[in-house]
């Protein structure tokens, strides 16, 4: 538990925090309005029997900006699954993961009705496997793979199936375990070892580097490495007369944390939570991060 390979991962979601002016207004850009389909509680499996409110969603409470309007999303993808991702009601302070308050409580507009663990394992780049694992485990649980920092690919399939690995130095090693059901219980104990194992640096290597004029929902602003971060792009809207981008944006620190959606910080121009993705500019500025515009990618 001393390895060079563990030391990288518990600094990788270390950030020193991105230049900000301004005051948030906690209320701008959200709206109640339905988006045109709704999600099923079924797709939505940590949430308990009778949780999931299709009122209390992204896409239902964040409205696009006026003159944008959302991007196409086919059904059953990533990006049609995020829209319809549940938000706790209302706008209630970020608390880590074991209890405490996150120290900024300016940064966010809405916070996900997501579980974080009693653990400081769900982190940035975690919080972002976290939801990948959980869309996939709603369509097709055996297609769920991460690497690890070690670069060895562990497959949910094998692990719920008996086997499962130990890390030895900085060696990754199959290891025999029980076998059992591929069950959202077991899924969750499969994705605290990933999170241990894996961080922004593995998980930078496994998504495609795409353009930012072309970004969509699914796509990952991605800083690898130690410190790093990881951001998700939730939602996209475009406005037809310019074709510029906005996005909804979430992300989780560290300490793990509740992942929320970010309140942006630099816009008085009423794009309210929505963050305009600049092709032409250099940066892309978050609230606790400021990511190189070519850092940003997308999974296969």
């Amino acid at each position: 538990m001393k390895s060079a390979l563990l030391l990288v991962l518990l600094l990788g979601c270390t950030g020193f925090p991105a230049e900000s002016t301004g005051t948030a207004d906690t209320a701008r850009g959200e709206q109640a309005r339905p988006v045109p389909s709704a999600g099923k509680a079924q797709d939505y499996a940590w949430l308990e029997a009778g949780r999931y409110n299709p009122s209390q969603t992204l896409g239902a409470r964040f409205a696009p900006p006026q003159g944008y309007q959302r991007v196409t999303v086919a059904p059953g993808t990533f990006g049609a699954w995020l829209r319809h991702l549940p938000l706790l009601p209302g706008k209630p302070l970020v608390k880590l993961h074991n209890g405490q308050l996150k120290n900024r409580q300016d940064v966010h507009a809405a916070v996900l009705d997501l579980d974080v663990g009693k653990q400081d394992l769900q982190q940035c780049a975690d919080a972002v496997i976290r939801l990948r694992a959980e869309y996939q485990f709603s369509r097709q649980p055996d297609q769920i793979h991460f690497h690890l920092t070690s670069g060895d690919d562990i497959r949910f399939q094998d692990w719920y199936s008996g086997t499962g690995f130990r890390v030895a130095g900085d060696a990754v090693q199959p290891a025999p375990r029980p076998a059992e059901a591929p069950t959202h219980t077991s899924l969750r104990r499969y994705l605290d070892q990933i999170f241990t194992y894996a961080g922004t640096l593995s998980l930078s290597r496994e998504l495609r580097t795409t353009p930012l004029a072309q970004v969509q929902p699914g796509d990952v602003l991605i800083h690898g490495g130690s410190p790093g971060h990881a951001v998700l792009v939730l939602d996209v809207a475009v406005q037809p007369s310019t074709g510029r981008r906005v996005a909804l944006l979430a992300q989780s620190y560290m300490p793990a944390q509740q992942m929320h959606v970010l309140e942006n910080r630099w816009d008085n121009t009423g794009l309210g939570a929505w963050f305009l993705l600049d092709p032409a500019a250099r940066k892309v500025s978050t609230p606790e991060w400021t990511f190189d515009r070519e850092e940003l990618g997308r999974f296969e």
